[in-house]
Parts: C-alpha cells; sequence; structure tokens
C-alpha cells in the first residue's frame, strides 16, 4: 500500500489525502544506528493539477526513537514537514512515473523526510555528553588494558628514517 493519486479523479476536483502510511511502505533503509522509525507516517495532503504536473500540498508527521550522539539517553523526536510541498512534472525528463493512471507519492515523501532526518541526533541542546565519572572509568579500563606489544610497535615505527 504506497501513497498514490488517481489522475482521473483529479480531472473532475481537487484530491484531498488523510490518513497514515506504515513505515514499512517508507521503505527508508535506516543506517543510523541512532534513529529508529516505528510509528507510522501521518499526513494530510491537497493534489491538484496544474497544467502538466502535479501540485502537492500539505503536513506530513513522523515521530522517532533516537539515541542521543554526546550521551546515549533514548529521547522522542517529532519529524514536522508542515508545511510541505511538492511539484511534480508529468511530461518532461524529470516526469513523475504514472502507472495505471496514478502517480505514486511515496518516494516524493520519503526522500524529504530523508533529508530531514537529524544528522547528529541530541537529547537536548546543551547535552554535556556522558557523565565525567563514566568518561574516567572509560581512561582507567583503556589504560590498564593496553598491551606493550602495541606500544612497541609504534617504538619501531618512530626508528624508521624516512
Amino acid at each position: 500500500m504506497s501513497l498514490a493519486v488517481n489522475l482521473r479523479h483529479l480531472e473532475a476536483h481537487n484530491v484531498s489525502l488523510k490518513g497514515e502510511l506504515p513505515v514499512k511502505e517508507l521503505d527508508l533503509d535506516l543506517r543510523d544506528e541512532l534513529i529508529l522509525a516505528k510509528d507510522p507516517l501521518q499526513y494530510e495532503l491537497e493534489v491538484e493539477e496544474l497544467e502538466q504536473s502535479l501540485l502537492v500540498r500539505g503536513w506530513l508527521h513522523l515521530a522517532l526513537d533516537c539515541e542521543c550522539a554526546r550521551c546515549l539517553k533514548p529521547f522522542h523526536y517529532e519529524l514536522e514537514l508542515d508545511p510541505w510541498t511538492c511539484h511534480l512534472p508529468l511530461q518532461g525528463e524529470e516526469r513523475a512515473p504514472v502507472v495505471n493512471d496514478c502517480v505514486d507519492l511515496t518516494p516524493f515523501i520519503r526522500e524529504d523526510i530523508l533529508l530531514a532526518f537529524p544528522q547528529h541526533p541530541l537529547c537536548n541542546q546543551d547535552c554535556q555528553g556522558l557523565p565525567k565519572e563514566l568518561i574516567g572509568k572509560r581512561k582507567q579500563s583503556s589504560e590498564t588494558s593496553q598491551n606493550p606489544a602495541g606500544s612497541s610497535a609504534w617504538a619501531e615505527l618512530n626508528k624508521l628514517k624516512l
């Protein structure tokens, strides 16, 4: 089930689309471990035909479950594209594909949603990261886990005269 609009319906009047689209249908291909989309995309769109193109206007909303890139604390992020506008030519080199008199809006929505994703998700702008006591423990454990063979390899490289 994709989000499609029938061009025959547009001949008589504008088409209003409102509802939810399962996140599986968006095929987001998330590779960022800090962002997870589980809830469906909510949308309300108005589609109108302008000469040889479609004009889609409305809003999109997607709830994301994120992990802070600094402190790793989970938080909820509301992705809002309001207003959202998309112009789709029906002729020419960059025309939108028409299958059975329908234009699938899903790829265009997917693209704009991915562009709006947080690049470096933070639980809040003032996040200081991990607590200092955890950072100190991490440094101590990494210092004790170093083996002398690793340090001698660097010493041997420093002896090279290039």
